[in-house]
């Protein structure tokens, strides 16, 4: 029976704990993922061993059909792993430790989806403007439509030159020039 010097220390370390995952959250808020997926990826990569469904719900107070839905959101992500135990008949889920390869995998996925929407969608102005164009005899018109549409290629090499960034980003390249801090657990 842990005395009240202990219980205060463990009270201490989750709240520092709680803290952090909290930080977890936030940040993963900035890429676009709910700050509940947050908090459950926070609680996974925390938990010393997987977790089920039960484990994740009791641990977080939420719904065990939130917990399903963002356990599966981060196993897209690359962010969570089925994990198997012998004799244990319920799915087992444990976070992937790899915060860079979690990194890579979300940015890439989600950065280049908007990307290339952004290149469409620009592609689609331009060509919209030049019907514009090609229809009107408003020469001012015709000249403000000329240096829009050389706004529109600019942003398009833009995101041309992101769609390269992410590929290097999402492929590992990136290493080669910012290498990751290879610190191991003790």
């Amino acid at each position: 029976m842990p005395n009240n010097d202990t219980a205060k220390e463990w009270q201490v370390y989750e709240e520092i704990i709680e803290k952090f995952v909290q930080v977890i959250a936030k940040n993963m808020n900035l890429y676009g993922i709910t700050p509940s997926v947050g908090r459950l990826y926070g609680a996974l990569y925390f938990n010393d061993g997987p977790m089920t469904l039960d484990d994740m719900r009791d641990a977080l107070e939420m719904s065990k059909t939130s917990m399903s839905t963002g356990v599966r959101s981060l196993a897209e992500m690359k962010m969570v792993e089925q994990s198997f135990e012998k004799g244990v008949r319920k799915d087992l889920y444990k976070s992937d430790e790899d915060w860079y390869k979690s990194f890579t995998s979300l940015f890439g996925s989600r950065w280049s989806h908007h990307t290339e929407k952004n290149i469409e969608e620009a592609e689609e102005a331009i060509q919209e403007l030049e019907q514009i164009k090609e229809e009107t005899s408003n020469e001012r018109l015709q000249n403000k439509i000329d240096l829009d549409i050389d706004r529109l290629r600019y942003a398009q090499n833009y995101y041309s030159w992101l769609m390269r960034f992410i590929q290097v980003v999402a492929s590992g390249e990136i290493f080669q020039y910012v290498p990751k801090h290879d610190l191991h657990k003790s």
